[in-house]
């Protein structure tokens, strides 16, 4: 009688001791399986920053890469016996190369500059829309060509840019990872496009044009950069095509 009590009470702590036990190992799975997601969601991170810089690295070039091709096909054009002001940005939609005086004349017509028109893709825009390219001689850049009167590039524009994308550039550029920006606004400037439509035709402004200037020299003999409106307006990527 005593001995089935005895070996009930040493069957209990047995049974209650295992079941400590596999409290404790699932215990011990637990903070595992923590410790295992933390590091898996710190390595995903990691990894989807890489990958997102290197992403805006590669968008970078492809924005700036752009208007190079069409500066070559501009001071192809001017070594060809175009002059300067003649030179128009009509592009290949809506029957505009219909509205140039001259073929010769068109930057993207296959008898003139031969350049190819392509809008920057959507995923470099904050819209989420293609990027419409626009190039004039509204503006200058300080220390590039002439200055004052006379002295305004014909510039490459792409207004909208998403801001990571705005200072990658500046970054990859050495301009420095903050996005300067200019006093007043300007956009007026970018809009205006170097084209005929059929009715106008562009003229070079003749007057003493605004400068691409954040008050600080920033900008300074940078032929291209990027930067924000002034009064927190769009991020513009600019590129000279045509120094004067």
């Amino acid at each position: 009688m005593c001995k089935s009590r005895f070996d009930k009470v040493i069957g209990g702590s047995q049974h209650a001791n295992q079941s400590g036990n596999v409290l404790f190992l699932i215990l011990i799975a637990v903070a595992l399986f923590a410790a295992l997601s933390y590091a898996v969601t710190s390595s995903t991170r990691t990894g989807g920053g890489a990958a997102s810089n290197e992403t805006n690295l590669i968008s970078s070039a492809q924005i700036t890469q752009y208007p190079a091709a069409v500066s070559t096909a501009v001071i192809r054009m001017v070594i060809s016996g175009v002059s300067v002001d003649e030179i128009r940005f009509n592009r290949p939609e809506n029957d505009e190369f219909d509205d140039l005086d001259s073929t010769n004349i068109g930057v993207f017509h296959p008898n003139g500059g031969g350049a190819s028109y392509i809008p920057a893709p959507e995923d470099v825009m904050a819209d989420g829309q293609p990027g419409d390219w626009t190039f004039n001689a509204e503006m200058e850049v300080p220390e590039i060509g002439l200055s004052g009167i006379g002295g305004n590039d014909i510039i490459a524009y792409l207004v909208g840019l998403r801001k990571s994308i705005c200072m990658k550039i500046n970054e990859e550029y050495g301009i420095g990872s903050t996005i300067p920006e200019l006093e007043g606004g300007n956009s007026a400037n970018f809009e205006v496009r170097m084209y005929d439509d059929g009715t106008n035709d562009y003229e070079i402004p003749e007057d003493d044009v605004p400068d691409i200037d954040d008050g600080s020299g920033t900008f300074d003999g940078q032929p291209f950069g990027c930067f924000q409106d002034g009064g927190g307006g769009n991020y513009v990527y600019y590129h000279v095509v045509l120094e004067r």
